[in-house]
């Protein structure tokens, strides 16, 4: 009995890491892209898809962050979606989004 509460245990831990390791294994950590400074865009855990972005004069307006991205700060997201990559504090390190016209 002891032996099935343990693999249930295990089995559990893996299923909630899961998902965390797949998303790091994208195509943003896979790409090596780097910002401007020369960072690296993806650490463990840190790009997200945006969703509500919105244009403005000044570039994207991510309204569930409260920041404007000026467009030239925006590498081209294959993908299609809008992606956010943070460092540990919160603040910008990468910024994806979908092409012209996509």
């Amino acid at each position: 009995m002891f032996r099935s509460f343990v693999a249930a245990l295990l089995l559990g831990i893996a299923l909630l890491i899961a998902p965390a390791v797949l998303a790091h294994d994208s195509w943003i950590s896979r790409g090596s892209f780097k910002n401007p400074a020369g960072e690296w865009c993806c650490g463990e855990g840190d790009c997200f898809v945006i969703q509500g972005v919105t244009t403005s004069s000044s570039g994207y307006v991510l309204p569930d962050v409260g920041e404007v991205v000026p467009f030239s700060e925006a590498m081209p997201s294959p993908d299609g979606a809008y992606w956010r990559c943070k460092r540990t504090d919160g603040s910008r390190r990468c910024f994806f989004a979908p092409p012209p016209n996509t």
